[in-house]
């Protein structure tokens, strides 16, 4: 029993050591897509300024321009008074200046007129007489006031490359007159189910021993989540030369290959040869100190990244969570993952760990509360009514029940 455990777990690496070493070198190319469908995608390069932003020097508020020194020591008990020069127009240059004295009435975003060095709100004045304003309270230069290139420099970058696009970049895009994008090609993940128990899931009856392929779909859909397109290719049998072949084919296609493996440890001996024969410079890991998870299998085939994950479906999400998806962004352009949603809770009851690998937890939320959910890696169940997952790290023993932990969030 232990020649073949260790036959199948010959080059066990840890979570760690799978994220900052398996990074083959594929990447994908790049096209221009329009800046309405550009959210989510990943720039090629740096997307600079041409010009400063706003552009103009602009009121934040809606109230008054002034000289800030006219309103030196103004207090309700002694207001400081203005004459009203005139008025700003929305979309439209300032037409009167602010001369000591003065104020022009000015509403929010509206170009700040010559002479003015501050905005002081309409709260803060009140009407002395026809054409004249009491200011109450006192501004500083600068207050109420946008500065010409306070949004951004002519030359400054807008967004870096390699962080996915999120909506306020588009808008920032937009504000600067961006209308297209060069972004990476959203990678190909071929998806691959093997095993001789595997069933398609429009399979009306089970017979004895059969399983639905859940992986597949739920795989589909978490490629999508990371920035890739789905290749869904099917269900192969525990026959090396079919397998083979069928990886072949994914290879010369895709951009990232998943191969899904049959529960039983034959099938994943079978899986791990078709790969090891796929070509340089192969296997990098057969095993992760990973719970649930540990059969996974990392390879690169001449820049390709092939993945092989466990057959049980809350396994392979798992790992397909913490180790494939940072590979298919990686592929996809991304060099600065956006960290994933998480929040501080309170542990329900103790969890149970073996030092030396990383266990995955999933767990339900209540009202700051984490209760772990246990059950076996085949049971989906167990996902399904999880709000999120924590982290025991390699290192420790357990968690003691009422320990605050960070759980992170399923979206």
């Amino acid at each position: 029993m232990a020649e073949a455990a260790h036959r199948e777990f010959f080059a066990v690496r840890t979570v760690a050591e799978a994220l900052a070493g398996f990074r083959p070198g594929r990447r994908t190319g790049t096209e221009a897509v329009a800046l309405d469908e550009a959210h989510g995608r990943v720039p090629a390069a740096p997307i600079h300024a041409l010009q400063a932003l706003p552009g103009f020097e602009r009121s934040t508020v809606d109230g008054y321009a002034v000289r800030a020194a006219d309103t030196y020591g103004a207090s309700e008990a002694l207001p400081s008074y203005l004459d009203v020069v005139g008025e700003v127009r929305m979309g439209r240059p300032a037409r009167a200046a602010v001369s000591p004295g003065g104020a022009v009435a000015i509403p929010t975003g509206a170009v700040v007129p010559p002479g003015a060095d501050a905005v002081v709100m309409i709260e803060h004045t009140q009407a002395a007489t026809s054409g004249m304003i009491e200011v109450l309270r006192p501004v500083a230069p600068g207050d109420g006031v946008v500065g010409a290139d306070d949004d951004a420099a002519a030359g400054a970058e807008l967004v870096p490359a390699g962080r996915a696009l999120r909506a306020q970049d588009l808008g920032m895009l937009a504000a600067a007159g961006v209308t297209s994008v060069r972004v990476h090609i959203r990678p190909r993940v071929a998806i691959l189910s093997s095993g001789d128990e595997v069933v398609a899931p429009e399979t009306t009856e089970l017979a004895p021993g059969q399983v639905r392929d859940a992986n597949a779909v739920a795989l589909a859909a978490l490629v999508r989540d990371a920035g890739g397109e789905p290749d869904r290719r099917g269900i192969v049998g525990d026959d090396r030369d079919a397998l083979r072949a069928a990886l072949r084919d994914a290879v010369a296609v895709g951009d990232v290959v998943l191969v899904s493996a049959g529960s039983s440890v034959g099938a994943r001996d079978e899986t791990a040869a078709a790969v090891a024969e796929l070509g340089p410079p192969g296997i990098w890991a057969h095993g992760i100190a990973l719970r649930p998870g540990k059969p996974t299998l990392l390879a690169d085939s001449g820049g390709v990244p092939v993945i092989g994950l466990p057959g049980n479906p809350r396994s392979a999400l798992v790992v397909f969570g913490l180790i494939a998806a940072p590979v298919v962004r990686l592929v996809g352009g991304v060099t600065r993952p956006v960290p994933e949603p998480s929040v501080r809770a309170r542990l329900a009851r103790d969890v149970p760990s073996a030092g030396g690998r990383l266990d995955v937890v999933q767990v339900a939320l209540d009202d700051g509360v984490a209760t772990p959910l246990f059950g076996s890696s085949a049971l989906l169940s167990v996902l399904t009514a999880a709000d999120g997952y924590l982290v025991v790290p390699e290192e420790a023993t357990g968690l003691d029940g009422g320990t605050e932990v960070d759980v992170t969030v399923y979206r």
